[in-house]
This record gives structure tokens, sequence and C-alpha cells, in this order.
């Protein structure tokens, strides 16, 4: 019986020849992450459990990205343990404020992960490096820190679901419109456990930062992990990524499915036939077409997060802000995910369209997508945002509203004050 890719990356960090559905295994890590949320917890069980030192100075990284530049005292202090214990492990890859981004898009912007890699995360949306044909996935703090401490974690090894992709998106429809009509389609537990697996000719019309957006997706379709088939696309984005970090040159394992590869379920999705789309309150699933949605004022625009925040988001936006100005009494926040794409859009004069535009642009911070900082919602507010959750209290108030939609669709939204159509403009 064949395996997936997943199953494949699994079987080789087992050690094994071959591994099943639903088998546990004990796999060797390349990469153990966590941020200053989740980080501090899982240094004190490190701590707990007697452990001295990391098992790789080089494999483990720490980015402080949630509550950066600290909102408070007390993310003050979870930052200092983070940055202390980074300084007495010498942690190779402690990136700080200034030199850091929003975890998982400064990552693969670092060349930290390539494909065949075996990742795990103290962060749900861990499974963003799945684009790059690597195994990645959350864990709790628990797990983390004795990944930290051995280079190892368990797992139940995932069933799968074939994504067979075709045709061409139209102007407007990026990787975030494919990923929300996929969960619309599936449910917010339709993959649970499962690994998405992404493939088929109309990858090669999907760029690497489609491709992001759309692993970075799939936990909120209940996966333990998504990840696309490794093309000449991927090859070129690693080739360019992979040796930035001159003290961490990885090795590129590519892993294709066998062609008896077992799958749960296969779906064919036209990415030709796909909508702008637009996931409502309160869940990911609640999806409407831009062709659907009505007359809906908004409060609020959100663009960036580890789900939008890459360059491709950056430009889209820029393009359509360009010499018009955000709707009166409307905030709009940028926040991208790197500070190399930051310093990229200050070159390309991006920087300038938004200011004039009316839009706040931040350095990077996943402050407001989990309701922490820079732009919570009040009770009956309404945001756009292009981050990947849209739960009840998620961005503040529990009586607030959130909408995922793309960049284009949240720029467009900006302009107008509600939720809108980018072709439209």
């Amino acid at each position: 019986m064949g395996m997936t890719m997943t199953q494949k990356i699994l079987a080789a960090h087992a050690g094994l020849k071959e591994v099943k559905a639903g088998q546990f295994i004990e796999a060797d890590l390349d990469i153990v992450l966590a941020n200053d949320i989740t980080g501090p917890v899982a240094i004190k069980e490190f701590n707990k459990m007697g452990a001295k030192g990391v098992f790789d100075k080089n494999k483990v990284v720490l980015v402080p990205d949630h509550f950066t530049p600290n909102k408070d005292i007390k993310a003050a202090e979870q930052c200092k343990m983070l940055r202390e214990f980074a300084v007495d492990q010498e942690i190779e890859n402690y990136f700080e404020v200034g030199e850091m981004g929003i975890e998982h898009a400064l990552l693969p912007e670092k060349g930290l992960v390539v494909a065949g890699d075996a990742v795990i995360g103290a962060d749900s949306h861990t499974c963003t490096y799945g684009a790059l044909g690597a195994f990645a996935t959350g864990i709790g703090s628990t797990d983390m820190a004795a990944g930290m401490a051995r280079g190892k974690a368990w797992f139940k090894v995932p069933s799968a679901i074939k994504f067979e992709l075709i045709g061409k998106p139209t102007k407007w429809v990026s990787g975030k419109d494919v990923i929300l009509h996929i969960i619309g389609m599936i449910g917010v537990d339709g993959a649970l456990y499962k690994s998405m697996e992404f493939m088929g000719s109309g990858l090669k019309n999907l760029s690497m930062d489609d491709r992001l957006a759309m692993a970075n997706m799939a936990i909120e379709a209940g996966a333990k992990n998504g990840i696309f088939m490794v093309d000449d696309i991927t090859k070129e984005y690693m080739k360019e990524h992979k040796n930035k970090n001159k003290a961490f040159k990885k090795k590129i394992k590519i892993y294709a499915p066998d062609e008896d590869a077992v799958y749960d379920e296969t779906y064919v999705i036209d990415l030709a036939k796909i909508r702008p789309t637009v996931a409502f309150p309160h869940l990911p699933e609640n999806t409407k077409t831009i062709d659907e949605v009505g007359d809906i004022k908004i409060d609020q625009v959100v663009i960036g997060s580890c789900t939008n925040g890459r360059m491709e988001d950056m430009e889209v936006t820029a393009k359509i802000l360009k010499g018009k100005k955000v709707a009166k009494n409307l905030r709009l926040i940028i926040f991208p995910g790197t500070q190399q794409i930051y310093l990229d859009c200050v070159k390309k004069g991006y920087a300038e369209i938004f200011v004039k535009a009316g839009a706040v642009f931040s350095t990077p911070t996943c402050g407001p997508c989990l309701g922490g900082h820079m732009g919570i919602l009040a009770a009956g507010e309404r945001a756009v945002a292009t981050t990947n959750r849209n739960f009840v209290g998620r961005m503040g108030h529990v009586d607030s509203e959130i909408y995922l939609a793309s960049p284009a669709v949240a720029a467009a939204s900006a302009i107008a004050g509600k939720i809108f159509n980018p072709e439209k403009l």
C-alpha cells in the first residue's frame, strides 16, 4: 500500500520504511518553534523536566511576535523570559523586535524550513510550512518543551484528503479565496486530524504566497497539516531563500505521493470557477462569494497576519489604494509580515501609498489578529480582516463581527466603507 506525502516524511523521520494512517510513531524534528505567548509556558515545562540544554541550538526557533512590541508589563515579562532563555541556551535563531517578523512569514523568508522537513510549533498555524513541501503542525507547550529537549515528538500518522487543483484563478482571486472556498465546502471539521494534500495542474497558477496562505489555514478545516506537491515554483523559492541564514544551510528532500497512495476523499477544485470569497461571522466555513455578500457596512479593515502579510499581499493592497482614500470614519491597519517586507514596501513606494490613503502602516505583529493589541474591536463593530479566524470575540468584544477576506477584497472594502468587490473599483 502506497503512502501520501505526509506519510513519507513521517516514515523517514521515524526511521521506518513505511507508516500507515492511525499508527503511532516517534519522529525526529528539524525545527521546534515557539513565540512569546507559548514559549514561556514551554520554558517552564522544560525547566520542570530537569532539561539542561536544547537538543540543537540551530533547530530551536524563538520569535516574539504576538504581543510585541510589548503591549503591557505582562507581555514584557514574557518576552524577557524568552530572551533570557535564548541567551542562556545560545539559541541561534532568536529574532528580536526590529529583526523579527510574524513567525510563519519569517521562517520561510529566512530559509529555516525547506521541503522534507518535520516541524512542530507551539502555534496552530505552524501548518503554513506545508506550502514548501514540509510536514508542519501545531502542538501544545508541553510537547514543545519535550521537543526542545529531545528533538523528537510523537504523532498519530494522519490519513489524507487529496485536492486536485486545475485551471487558473481570475484576476482578483488569490490563495486566500481558494482556501476559504474549500473550508466553506468541507467545513471546519471536514479534515479533522487529516492531511490536506494539494497537487494538480493548477498548482503552476498559484504563487508561493498563495500556497503559504492556503497551508496556513489548513487548521481551520481541522487538519493535522496541509502540504503542497513540490514543483519548479517551490524549488525556485527555496533556492532564493534557503541559504539566507549562513549558519543554517538546509538539505532539501522532495517527497511525492505514491501512485497507489490511499486518500479518504478526493476533490477536484477548478481555480477558474472560484470567486472572491468572504467568510461571515463566526466561523471560517460560513462563506459567501462576493456576489452574495449584500450591503454590509464596516468600521475597520486589517490587512496582514501570518496568512496575508506577504509581499504579494502588500502589492495588491497598494495597487488598489493608489490615488484613493480610506472611507471616512473607517480604520485601515496594515501589518507587513516581516521587517524585510516592511523595508521593501518603503523602497517600492507602497508605504507612501498606504499612508496617503489614510492607513496605519505598522511594524510586524500578530496583535490585532488574536485580539491582543493595535486593532481591538468595540461592541457592535465590524471588521474585514485578511487574518485566519473569525470566532466570537477573536479580535475584541464578543459583540463585534469579523469577516475574513483576501487583501484585494479588504483593500476595496476600506475604500468603499463596506464589503466591496474589487472588480467594481
